[in-house]
């Protein structure tokens, strides 16, 4: 799960969050055009909830809310910092802000309560992780984040290559070692035997693995592999890095991967670990559970669900035949995931494939 939702989402349903809530759903977008139509959404949603909020909260003042609405939509940096969607949750005192990395519905809601399903469900098999491009003589850093793809720029003397990693102590003294990027460098010089050139690998890798192992890492992330078979295998002999991890990796060589292949590339990890993740979930299936919704509503009030799986297949898309009702289902699921959550279940929100027994609706039953 991302920290980040998790940290909002302990906000959202804490204590001290309190309503009402007006929550505003957007696709978002770079071109300077499509961000002018965002915009125009924005500020279309930003009347209508207006009327809605004013017709449901007679007592209360929509003047704070139109405040922080206008403050966004003059904020240029706002629109300009286009993820996949975003999530704008307001309330009379607080503007919380959320990038997503999954599509939504344009939508906006009026409630008690924010809408928590979208945050919840970018926060499934969203794994923030280091990414390690590792050829035979050379590496790169990645920090992958809400499946964006960021490159690291590594400090001056880094072991980039083998050359700056190594340099003398290169096996066989001589040796001119090209790095330019490729998955095996040239070796040249009066020493080319294979046990050197093995040595050298196993040199160059200690010195990544002594590098990693001083990265700054707070957050204590994992770091997984783009790497050929034989370098992972390797690196996994040396690696001493507590955060490494062989769970997931990309085999391939990254020798002349750009940004834009890596981050294709790295839904290979997205799908190892998903499936590692799925797997947990059906094994729940084993212990006593409720599937119907009449069941599902007064065991998350009375803090009986401690895992509860809404599949996509629930949230139906528009209105609905009465704007005034505002996606009344949603909003039913929403409170029962609001009161999971704040007796310390967990909710997932998946598709239907991915949930235990493949059930839209299920809630496993602590007692």
């Amino acid at each position: 799960m991302a920290n980040i939702s998790k940290k909002l989402l302990t906000e959202l349903t804490s204590e001290e969050a309190t309503g009402p809530f007006i929550t505003f759903m957007l696709n978002t977008h770079h071109a300077h055009q499509d961000v002018e139509k965002d915009q125009i959404m924005f500020k279309n949603f930003a009347k209508e909830a207006k009327t809605r909020f004013e017709k449901k909260y007679t007592d209360h003042s929509f003047e704070p809310f139109q405040e922080k609405i206008d403050h966004l939509l003059a904020d240029g940096d706002f629109w300009r910092s286009g993820t996949k969607s975003v999530a704008v949750i307001l309330s009379a005192n607080e503007t919380h802000i959320h990038r997503l990395s999954i599509a939504v519905d344009d939508q906006y809601y009026v409630s008690d309560l924010p809408y928590l399903l979208a945050i919840i469900k970018n926060m499934q098999f969203n794994y923030p992780y280091y990414l390690m491009a590792l050829n035979r003589d050379s590496m790169k850093l990645y920090l992958v984040r809400n499946k964006e793809v960021q490159a690291i720029e590594l400090p001056e003397g880094a072991p980039k290559d083998i050359v700056t990693a190594l340099g003398d102590e290169l096996t066989g003294g001589n040796l001119n070692v090209s790095a330019r990027g490729g998955e095996v460098g040239s070796f040249h010089g009066v020493n080319t035997k294979d046990e050197e050139v093995e040595i050298d690998w196993v040199n160059y890798y200690q010195a990544v693995d002594n590098f990693l192992k001083e990265l700054d890492n707070p957050e204590h992330l994992p770091l997984y592999l783009f790497a050929l078979p034989e370098n992972q295998t390797q690196f996994k002999k040396i690696a001493k890095n507590p955060y490494y991890s062989d769970k997931a990796a990309i085999s391939g060589s990254p020798a002349q991967a750009g940004i834009n292949e890596i981050k294709q590339e790295t839904q290979k990890i997205f799908d190892q670990l998903a499936a590692v993740e799925t797997q947990t979930y059906k094994k729940l299936i084993d212990r006593k559970f409720v599937d119907q919704l009449v069941d599902i509503v007064p065991a998350a009030k009375e803090g009986k669900i401690s895992h509860l799986f809404i599949a996509t297949s629930n949230l139906v898309d528009g209105y609905g035949e009465d704007p005034d009702i505002e996606y009344d289902r949603r909003q039913v699921l929403n409170e029962i995931a609001d009161n999971v959550i704040k007796n310390g279940g967990q909710v997932f929100v998946l598709d239907q494939k991915d949930a235990p027994d493949e059930k839209s609706l299920l809630a496993i039953l602590r007692y």
